[in-house]
């Protein structure tokens, strides 16, 4: 008896843990939205999701992808297209470096494809933007080639932003999430 109440204490304990880290994550990539909600292009969301997946894992990377998702509504107010957007693309993103972050271990040396994937991912976000926007409206083809036209400057910005912030802080990313991790084993 005392073995099972030891296991379920024990499991409990980890989820626990699971859910902080969970929430911990979710709150700091909410925060770093709202930090730079007003400059077109410039985030930290990219970075912040491609490096949690790829050290925790694709599983608790869409988790955080969807729990961010839903609670950003809350924030920035309810948008269903935006909500569709973002069920799709973070999941697909974290999905996708979950699956990256087991094969390599030299991230070092595996920094330079890190930075192209998650780049060419940006222009694949911008490009569902304009698409589901497209879509979502009902716009005319004139209409539609003008909100194009107008989302290149915000998709040069937002890849060069990834290209410079996935360049610059995954690896040190990468060593606090590693760190971080080993608390839950």
């Amino acid at each position: 008896m005392n073995d099972e109440n030891g296991q379920k204490n024990t499991q409990n304990s980890r989820l626990g843990k699971e859910c902080a880290y969970l929430a911990v994550f979710v709150a700091l990539v909410l925060a770093a939205q709202l930090c730079f909600a007003a400059v077109a292009g410039v985030e930290l969301v990219t970075v912040l999701f491609v490096v949690y997946a790829y050290v925790f894992g694709w599983k608790r990377g869409m988790l955080a992808a969807t729990a961010f998702s839903l609670l950003r509504q809350l924030i920035f107010g309810f948008f269903p297209q935006i909500l569709v957007l973002y069920m799709v693309y973070y999941n697909l993103l974290t999905l996708l470096f979950g699956l990256l972050g087991g094969r390599g271990k030299d991230v070092g040396r595996s920094l330079w494809w890190i930075v192209l994937v998650a780049c060419a991912c940006t222009v694949i976000f911008n490009f569902l933007d304009v698409g589901l926007n497209v879509l979502w409206y009902g716009y005319t083809l004139g209409a539609a080639k003008v909100y194009a036209t107008a989302a290149l400057p915000v998709l040069l910005t937002q890849t060069v932003c990834t290209a410079v912030t996935v360049g610059v802080l995954f690896l040190p990313l990468e060593k606090a999430f590693s760190l971080a991790k080993k608390g839950l084993l």
